[in-house]
């Protein structure tokens, strides 16, 4: 009987063995004379059970094996000849049936670890272009009126709405307009983006063409990461084969229209992850940012028209033209509608990407899906939405992620990152990061973040080293202050979310007690 094995090349899977675990299965079945395929799909997001082996049974679908390493194996491999799969240590069941994925509502990433990612029969198969096929036969209009109809937000730290973003570029003149996606993926804690190009770079990529359908743009760029090297491997090799079969190029399925896409590699800079720097990066000029008015919707790449949005939000593109934006609009709630792909990152027993409905309560993603901390300890600390965002304290975490709720904590979603501390993290060194961060990735263009960063580094340097006085907190609110008001782009605006944050829920750690600085201020 021939089975077909199921082993991901996701990065984080390769980072625990899973090539091993790869190299050690074909030796052993060798060995066994076993009859199978192997096959290298992407990863499903559960990396607390990488290196994940899984194997499709005629009579209990696909069934999973984890945490497999190369010793594993050879046993494995003997349960697969006997058909005594349950008996394994490592058996999880079938695949459908792991808690950690039978409790989401897969969308964007419901065909991630379903086989080959470069493989576009599979693709077709599981429901892909249905989006695309359905977009050539709407008008542009149509089209950017069924994203409205969808809710759909940018999945980045503005979270502007991305139909409205569209309708400008639409409604503007220009012989050439552009589709950039930002895949720049820079926030710590955050994988999504990386995950989605790696495990089905097609959903991308299909997105980024019916939004040029959309707003009339031929041309569409990439700029991904520059240490996301397999992911670039996927994009290109897939954006080949679709480009051969019809789904790019000069005439998309048939219907004389164009659109061509590339991917252009970044230069290792977390500020162009800004949209106006990444523009600069692209056409091949140092990346700072630019001044707003005019915005990239009217005067963007070359001084074209263009889309720029994130790769979580132009992968969500096709699902919402395959099934409607009523349906994608029917998850979520008030103005947070569809789904967030949520990275569990830091201190947590189950890290890894879930994808649930907008309104999931911070707490119940820690605990249902994250199991709590790693080191068993109380979680003291929660940090949302990057390395800008806010530390949430413990009494906090009942607060639903949504756009409007966090804001009203004083925080973000942004790219959906979340990441864990327990008790015995020290929050005057993670605002002291946070303010160091940002003095190193300044792009300088503008004073307020390229000095205001510098000297808090300055400030929390005392702070940490015990040497702060009462009048150094008031400087450092000082700073923060000026650095939101007056920064030119999001990166020296943000900064002090985590710093002031970090101030006012864990005071303690700042030498003070009972926020007896703010007196003063």
């Amino acid at each position: 009987m021939t089975m077909t094995v199921y082993i991901s090349q996701d990065t984080t899977a390769v980072a625990v063995g899973a090539e091993r675990v790869a190299s050690a299965f074909v030796q052993a079945a060798q060995d066994a004379d076993s009859n199978y395929t192997l096959v290298r799909n992407g990863s499903r997001g559960a990396f607390g059970l990488e290196p994940l082996v899984e194997i499709e049974t005629a009579d209990r679908g696909r069934v999973a094996f984890g945490p497999v390493s190369p010793g594993d194996v050879p046993s494995l491999v003997k349960s697969m000849a006997d058909s005594k799969f349950d008996s394994h240590p490592n058996y999880l069941g079938p695949v459908s049936d792991i808690p950690w994925l039978a409790n989401q509502t897969r969308i964007t990433f419901k065909r991630c670890g379903e086989g080959d990612p470069v493989d576009l029969a599979n693709y077709r198969a599981l429901g892909g272009y249905r989006g695309l096929e359905r977009a050539i036969s709407l008008t542009p209009q149509a089209i950017v009126d069924e994203i409205k109809v969808s809710g759909l937000r940018g999945r980045g730290g503005a979270a502007f709405p991305t139909g409205i973003k569209w309708q400008t570029v639409l409604d503007t003149q220009g012989e050439q307009k552009y589709i950039v996606c930002n895949a720049d993926e820079g926030d710590s804690g955050t994988f999504a983006d990386r995950l989605l190009m790696e495990a089905d770079p097609y959903q991308l990529i299909e997105g980024m063409t019916i939004s040029g359908l959309a707003v009339g743009a031929t041309k569409g760029f990439i700029y991904l990461r520059s240490e996301y090297p397999r992911a670039q491997k996927m994009l290109e090799r897939a954006i080949e084969v679709a480009t051969a079969e019809g789904y790019l190029g000069a005439d998309l399925c048939g219907s004389g229209q164009r659109f061509d896409l590339e991917v252009r590699m970044g230069a290792g800079s977390y500020i162009c992850g800004e949209e106006t720097a990444l523009l600069n990066s692209l056409e091949g000029k140092r990346g700072v940012v630019r001044a707003k008015p005019p915005l990239p919707a009217i005067e963007g790449l070359f001084g074209k028209p263009t889309v720029v949005n994130n790769v979580l939000t132009l992968a969500s593109v096709s699902s919402i033209l395959a099934d409607g934006g009523a349906e994608y609009a029917r998850h979520g709630v008030d103005r947070s509608k569809g789904t967030m792909p949520l990275q569990l990152a830091g201190n947590i027993k189950n890290g890894g990407l879930i994808e649930v409905p907008f309104g999931v309560s911070l707490s119940q993603v820690i605990n249902e899906w994250g199991a709590g901390t790693r080191s068993g300890r109380p979680v003291r600390a929660v940090q949302v939405g990057g390395p800008l965002g806010a530390y949430l304290s413990r009494d906090q975490l009942d607060v639903p992620l949504t756009y409007e709720a966090l804001t009203e904590l004083g925080g973000m979603l942004g790219h959906g990152g979340i990441v864990v501390f327990d008790d015995s993290v020290d929050m005057a060194k993670q605002a002291h990061f946070a303010m160091d961060f940002c003095a190193k990735e300044s792009c300088g263009k503008c004073t307020p973040c390229r000095i205001g960063a510098v000297r808090g580094r300055e400030v929390l340097d005392r702070v940490c080293d015990n040497t702060a006085s009462s009048n150094d907190l008031i400087l450092l609110r000082d700073l923060c202050e000026t650095m939101e008001q007056a920064s030119l782009c999001a990166m020296g605006g943000l900064t002090p979310l985590p710093v002031k944050s970090a101030m006012d829920n864990f005071p303690e750690d700042f030498g003070v007690t009972d926020n007896q600085y703010e007196v003063a201020v």
